[in-house]
Parts: structure tokens; sequence; C-alpha cells
């Protein structure tokens, strides 16, 4: 298995301090963001979605950093991130433009990686990232986000309670 790069080991340490120091939820959100777009430079596009508390068949944009999108609801049963949501999976995609599952947010945009958050058992979110670099993401890439994914599950369970 490929070893994480000095960069994103650094990156997960403090990412970790985020979540220790955090005093919510929408701060750690947005410190994780802050600190991916400002490490890696292939992380084009960088955010969070999560399941609407009203409508588990709904994902709401959370913080984000990058350009906007017109994605703020997607259903689960669409779109790259909604698979990912409705298969509890990551989901890597090499070549947007050749899935028919993804929903158009940038003409920039050629890869895409969403990684599902759970807590308490169940998935309640996800990590997007896109890339304007086809191919862009590694299993090294895969490795990390799902790490930085787990970070933030934990502390929902431990500092958010039962709800987000």
């Amino acid at each position: 298995m490929p070893a994480l790069t000095l960069e994103m080991i650094s990156l997960l340490s403090r990412i970790r301090e985020l979540a220790a120091i955090a005093s919510s939820l929408k701060a750690l959100e947005r410190g994780v963001v802050e600190a991916i777009a400002a490490r890696l430079s292939h992380y084009n596009w960088t955010g969070f979605y999560w399941l609407d508390p009203g409508d588990a068949e709904t994902l709401v944009l959370g913080a984000f950093i990058g350009e906007p999108t017109p994605h703020v609801r997607i259903p689960v049963t669409r779109g790259i991130c909604g698979a990912a949501v409705a298969s509890g999976e990551t989901v890597v995609v090499d070549d947007v433009h050749a899935d028919p599952r993804y929903l158009s947010c940038s003409i920039k945009t050629k890869s895409e990686i969403v990684v599902p958050i759970r807590a308490h058992g169940k998935v309640v979110g996800e990590i997007d990232i896109d890339s304007h670099t086809p191919a862009a993401f590694t299993e090294i890439d895969r490795r990390f986000v799902e790490e930085t994914a787990r970070i933030v599950g934990a502390f929902i369970v431990e500092r958010c309670g039962r709800t987000i």
C-alpha cells in the first residue's frame, strides 16, 4: 500500500488539531476545506455535503472552497455525490465527462473523488473533491480523504451527540 506524502501526513495532523479545538461542526468544516485548499494544489474544489436531517434522500451543501456550484441540494439518486452516499463507498472518477452520473459544476473539472462520512454507524455526509487534472486522485489521495472523513465522523460522534 503506498504511503501518504509528508504533506498529507502534516495536513492530517492539522485536521486532527482542528477537530480537537473546533467549537462546532461548521467550524471544523471550514477549517478542513481551508487547510486542504491551501496545501494540495490539485484539489481545485473541496466541499462537504450533508444528508438533510429533514429529508434523508437529499444532500445539502456545507462549507466549500472553490468556484460556486449550482448544486446546493442533490438527491441521493443523482450524481457522483449521490452514488457515494447510496453505496456508502468511496467513488473515484478519473474522467467526469465520461461518467453519465456526473452533475456538471465547472467545465474545468476533469476528475472527482467523493468519500462518505460515517457517524453512529451510518453515512451522514461526504467530502467531495474535484480536480482540473484528469485522473488526479491516486490510492494515496483516497487514503488521505478517507482518513479526513474518519476524523470528521469521529468529531460528530464525540462532539455533536446524535445529530449534526
